[in-house]
């Protein structure tokens, strides 16, 4: 439907935030826009969403994912109580190992406007006296524009906003694509349900998060996108920790306040990371891993209290962990926005905009997405993102 009106609408593959942001900047961008969006767990009881940490940050080491998430952050002050936002900034730590790419990835973000601050092991002392800092020879602490928020929130003002506007959407299953070929260029030219009905459309979204590879399949395209369980844990603590940010251990174990609270989680080595595996919460982790580096590095956590524990998947791109958003060469209407590798949540607004202006206008507007195109891995040119948590 690019830069024209059509009779047939626009079909969103999964209600998840990203989804209902695409949906939400279809119908806000074009009154009237026919968009319909296919949901088949209507409980978002799966959904990556739901179970996210909820998270914002600047502290990225590609130019593009800070441009996204200082446009989220913007969207995300002007989203409303219920979003919950909370700017408390992350703390990422490295050793003497790691010093170099934190102080590299610190010259990356202050070109892109982050408002991020380097501090020795003596500043981070005096200034969150609970933390231990042996072995630490670097800080990097996001002084605005970073932190936390209700995931789950973010989505329901999404799918509210686009359904108020006109979005519809539709507790199905997608099964599969009805193609037809121009040229040799692959044309989607409707959504088959697993009812039997099919939809036609002008163009399909891939919003479908971890089950992404999938839904490019019927396209005959393959998406290098997998399912990658995450553990979080809850936990409370006797001791005050105040004004604790999310904080990342070198030891790849995240911390961060929730509620009375915290939170916590880790990323596992790629040897321990397999593919599309059962979504079960790894107590196991827990005891012998996540519990020992937080007593190490918050002495207050010796003590914790672990109350409940639930585990999600994150949309693991596998080439370069980063997102793969927009067309794919040998297709014409099929858009993807997929593979954000743990940020997605908060690369909603900016991608579900961007998206939204390529596919009613043929271009980008706001931000140019290009970066994250499909071309990078067609031509086996990694993206690469050396901040991943």
């Amino acid at each position: 439907m690019t830069g024209s009106a059509s009779a047939d609408p626009v079909v969103v593959i999964g209600g998840g935030a990203l989804g209902s942001a695409v949906a939400h900047f279809l119908t806000l961008l074009r009154p009237g826009c026919p968009v319909i969006v296919i949901e088949r767990d209507g409980s978002y009881r799966c959904a990556s969403s739901a179970l996210s940490a909820g998270s914002i940050r600047q502290q990225f080491s590609c130019a593009i994912n800070i441009a996204l998430s200082r446009f989220g952050i913007e969207f995300l002050r002007g989203a409303g109580p219920e979003i919950g936002l909370v700017e408390r900034g992350y703390l990422y730590l490295a050793t003497n190992a790691g010093e170099q790419i934190l102080r590299s990835n610190h010259l990356v973000q202050s070109a892109e406007g982050a408002d991020v601050r380097l501090l020795s092991p003596d500043e981070l002392r005096e200034r969150f006296p609970w933390l231990r800092t042996d072995g630490i020879a670097l800080g990097s602490l996001g002084l605005s524009g970073e932190g936390w928020f209700d995931g789950y929130g973010l989505l329901q003002a999404f799918r509210k906003k686009a359904t108020a506007q006109g979005a519809a959407y539709r507790n199905q299953e997608a099964v599969g694509f009805e193609l037809v070929s121009h040229d040799g260029v692959g044309h989607v030219s409707a959504v088959r349900l697993a009812s039997g009905e099919r939809i036609r459309c002008s163009a399909a979204v891939n919003a479908a998060g971890a089950w992404a590879r999938p839904v490019a399949h019927w396209a005959g395209i393959d998406l290098p996108v997998h399912g990658r369980c995450r553990s979080v844990f809850h936990f409370t603590c006797p001791s005050s920790v105040p004004q604790c940010p999310l904080l990342i251990d070198p030891s790849g174990v995240w911390v961060r306040p929730e509620g009375a609270g915290f939170i916590a989680g880790f990323s596992p080595s790629t040897e321990d990371d397999p593919d599309d595996a059962p979504m079960n919460v790894d107590h196991a982790a827990f005891e012998a891993h996540v519990w020992p580096a937080l007593a190490e590095r918050i002495p207050a956590f010796e003590a914790l209290r672990l109350k409940s524990a639930w585990a999600g998947y994150y949309e693991m791109n596998v080439f370069d962990h980063n997102a793969i958003v927009g067309l794919h060469p040998g297709c014409d209407n099929p858009y993807f926005a997929n593979g954000f590798s743990g940020h997605g949540l908060q690369h909603s607004p900016g991608v579900g905009r961007g998206l939204a202006e390529l596919i009613l206008t043929g271009r980008w507007q706001s931000l140019n997405l290009d970066p994250l195109g499909f071309r990078r891995i067609l031509s086996g040119e990694p993206l690469v993102e050396r901040n991943v948590i």
